[in-house]
């Protein structure tokens, strides 16, 4: 059983700590370094390209790296269009994604491929038990879908690759010249993972006749192997390398038989079998109907080669165990506890867990540091324009990086602001596989401050992105959601009592699970955050120096002189470094201009900074931040709040040099409610409860508006922040309204209304689009309700399994009511 064989590598070690009083630093340590070592062992496999379909690899820079290929074969014409490799939008899927999926053991993946006539089901597990990570297997199923004919063709190949240079791949000789008529084993040893061993099994299905002259060296019946020696920066263009030896192929049948007198389609898209050593190989079958074959890989420090009978045995453990495991951390509240809901939800938080992958190249940055990108003269962007003309940017790295990405199609990248979002539901079911990846995020970070917004590590990565979008600018931030994050963490172990720990004796918990590792022992998570500490106070201390306001030059009246804010890297039409894009802002820009949105999160950053300095015994940092928080607080009054408006609004400087404010209502409005820097008696907040609820405005029968119907820009240009509902968005003002219902206050019955419409409106929504696509989607209609823009967005849109997760509510009526977030 795969917890079982978990707990069961852990207790050894643990069993001589058991109830034993931790006194010193070294055991603290020796503790602290054995549960690292079991998480990466827990983590170092899985199917870490979430941008292919399916493909396998470790968190080791240049190491083996596997994928999968599949197309129709029934003509000469389509086969090049039809071989899927990489996720796209625009592949006629009818959906595809994990169903359940635990990034430590594996999970079921479900390819409904429509345009191929076929259903592909990847089912992958972990198999613990010896060093390297332990061993793995996935199993590879086609179904035929009710519309494909009887006799399908398809072609599946199996891509391997060894990208760390001098090592390779061989094939054991069970075959012959003709191809492998059982299985094909590969043996490889390398410098991190040991001796190996990957198996892919002959497996289960019919295949294609065909009565040509050729079959006896392209056998229908036998897997065909190519082994291949690839330059290493080309290793991962599997469909460019495939292609291009399916062309040799087929000129070599062209040239001996004449196109007239060729083989059918399946045979003349057949490999020759070339097995050999090599750094690359194509391992491929043809099948007619349905079919299925595993992949085994073992390692060698296991002790016993992996099975089939392991990788059916340890999927349906592991299927049951999520099952179980996902009622007991997100069981759906009413009204959505049928089970309609219970698998949306299990799909949906399954998608975000399977798009954690591991990337790993130099990626593109700007470092001239050029005077123009102060941006301190009127018409500065363009200046940065003419700044950004002289390209001088250069590759930096190489750098590595363990993230959940917003959507495998057309994100399949870092972003940092997506990922505070992603973590927030993983963070509930394990929370150190999240300590993992946000320490993996700090790891990036430079000796200024800075991470770069979007993480475009390689060449593959690189691939999917526009030239003009790849450079970073160390001048450049984003919002700091990996706070909201942390600052859960740092509650969570405040509720274990993991701060009267500090300075004291400590009994370790006995039978600790990786999972909540670092909060059921908290010196483990007091560590953690010790350690992150200095980067975090790093970050935001470049916050501060970059992004900062000016009060001074223009004379504003406000509480504090220091605490004012704003973006850098405006053009006219957008902010992405807000993250929001084309939410419109004041015009035409200007250096005294002021972003309400980032005050907000650089409040709620002091917040988190001033628990976790708490927390881990700094009280002269706590002091700083929380004078920092009061000055936001106060400023965001002076600063930003239109009384006549009744909310909070950017400001800019007008043609008298005096400051103004320009009110666009939407997310930006109440950016210090979503935050929750706002008390709750506060009459402020009443306005804008006012002003989220207003229907003509930016309730919408689908969740909050990004921009109110009654603006000028609702709905124009590229409408990408100007009506959609997010779901981000939506999730902080879910959470938001049922923290100030369950605090005292005068509008808490106001509260509790929009809090339980909200939380319907915005599920509903999310489910009947993603059961009428088989996809969960970027931003929705609020007007219809609709899907729209990237598909298989599950990145933050997965935050409904969060939302679903939440107490009902419709039953209070005042008083107080329980705590179950």
């Amino acid at each position: 059983m795969a917890l079982l064989s978990q707990l069961t590598a852990l207790l050894p070690f643990l069993v001589s700590f058991a109830s034993l009083p931790v006194c010193g630093a070294q055991n603290e340590g020796v503790l602290n370094a054995e549960i690292g070592r079991l998480n990466n062992q827990s983590l170092l496999w899985g199917p870490y390209r979430p941008n292919l379909y399916f493909g396998v690899r470790p968190r080791i820079p240049r190491s083996l790296a596997t994928g999968l290929l599949w197309a129709k074969v029934d003509n000469y014409v389509n086969v090049q269009d039809s071989f899927r490799y990489t996720c796209e939008q625009n592949e006629g899927m009818a959906g595809y994604g994990w169903d359940e999926y635990d990034t430590r053991k594996g999970g079921v993946q479900h390819i409904h491929d429509a345009g191929n006539m076929i259903d592909i089901t990847t089912e992958f597990v972990k198999v613990p038990g010896g060093g390297h990570g332990g061993s793995w297997a996935a199993r590879i199923k086609g179904e035929p879908r009710d519309d494909a004919p009887s006799d399908l063709k398809t072609t599946v190949v199996f891509y391997l690759t060894s990208e760390a240079l001098g090592e390779v791949l061989e094939v054991a000789p069970d075959g012959d010249e003709t191809g492998f008529e059982g299985d094909v084993t590969f043996v490889g040893r390398s410098g991190v993972l040991g001796d190996y061993k990957l198996v892919v099994t002959k497996g289960k299905g019919d295949h294609p006749n065909s009565d040509h002259p050729i079959s006896p060296r392209r056998d229908l019946e036998k897997t065909m192997v190519q082994s291949l020696t690839v330059p290493t920066e080309h290793l991962w263009q599997a469909k460019q390398v495939l292609f291009q030896q399916l062309k040799a192929g087929v000129d070599e049948i062209i040239q001996e038989y004449g196109a007239d007198n060729a083989p059918p389609p399946w045979q003349v898209y057949l490999l020759g079998n070339k097995p050999s050593v090599g750094n690359a190989h194509l391992v491929q079958k043809v099948f007619e109907g349905p079919f299925e074959f595993d992949i085994l890989f073992s390692s060698g420090s296991a002790g016993k080669d992996t099975t089939s009978e392991d990788l059916t045995r340890e999927i349906k453990t592991t299927t049951e165990v999520f099952n179980d495991r996902f009622i007991d951390v997100f069981a759906p509240q009413a009204p959505f506890s049928s089970d309609k809901y219970r698998k949306f939800g299990r799909s949906m938080l399954s998608n975000l867990a399977g798009g954690i992958g591991y990337f790993y190249g130099h990626h593109v940055v700007d470092r001239s540091y050029a005077p123009e990108y102060e941006e301190e003269n009127e018409g500065f962007w363009e200046e940065t324009a003419e700044a950004r003309a002289r390209k001088q940017e250069q590759l930096e790295g190489p750098y590595e990086l363990f993230s959940s990405i917003p959507s495998r199609p057309f994100f399949p990248r870092g972003f940092l602001w997506d990922e505070g979002f992603h973590l927030l539901p993983i963070a509930d079911w394990d929370i150190d596989l999240t300590l993992e990846i946000v320490k993996s995020w700090y790891n990036l970070m430079d000796d200024d401050g800075w991470i770069a917004r979007e993480q475009i590590l390689g060449d593959e990565a690189r691939s999917k992105v526009p030239p003009e979008f790849q450079v970073q600018y160390p001048h450049y931030a984003n919002p700091p959601t990996l706070y909201l994050v942390l600052e859960e963490f740092t509650e969570r172990l405040q509720k274990t009592n993991g701060s009267q720990q500090v300075g004291k004796e400590e009994v370790l918990s006995e039978y600790p699970v990786l999972e909540n590792a670092h909060v059921d022992n908290p010196s483990l998570g007091i560590e953690y955050l010790r350690s992150l500490y200095p980067l975090l106070r790093r970050q935001f201390l470049w916050f501060k120096k970059t992004q900062f306001g000016d009060i001074k030059s223009y004379d504003r009246e406000a509480y504090s002189t220091k605490e004012a804010y704003r973006w850098r890297g405006r053009s006219v039409q957008h902010i992405l470094t807000s993250g929001l894009d084309d939410y419109p802002r004041p015009q035409p820009p200007h250096p005294g201009e002021l972003h309400v949105d980032l005050m907000s999160w650089m409040g709620m950053m002091a917040r988190s900074l001033a628990k976790i300095a708490d927390f881990v015994g700094l009280p002269e940092d706590v002091q700083e931040y929380n004078k920092v928080l009061d000055g936001i607080s106060h400023n965001l009054v002076d600063l930003h709040w239109s009384e006549s408006a009744g909310c909070f609004c950017d400001a800019t400087i007008d043609d008298f040099e005096e400051h103004t404010l320009v009110c666009h209502k939407g997310y930006i409005s109440i950016f210090p409610f979503l935050l929750g820097l706002l008390q709750p008696d506060d009459p402020k907040l009443g306005k804008l409860l006012d002003l989220l609820g207003d229907k003509g405005e930016l309730f919408s029968p689908h969740g909050i508006r990004s921009l109110s119907q009654k603006s000028e820009f609702y709905g124009t240009d590229e409408n990408y922040w100007r009506s959609p509902v997010w779901i981000n968005m939506n999730y902080l003002a879910i959470v938001q309204l049922r923290n100030y219902v369950l605090q005292s206050g005068p509008y808490s019955h106001k509260a509790k209304d929009l809090y339980v419409k909200l939380r319907k409106n915005v599920v509903e929504t999310v489910y009947q689009s993603w059961e009428e696509t088989g996809f969960a989607w970027e931003q929705y209609n609020p007007e219809t309700g609709k899907g729209q823009r990237t598909q298989h967005f599950t990145g933050w849109t997965s935050l409904v399994v969060k939302v679903m997760a939440l107490d009902d509510l419709s039953w209070w009526t005042g008083g107080h009511a329980r705590d179950e977030l």
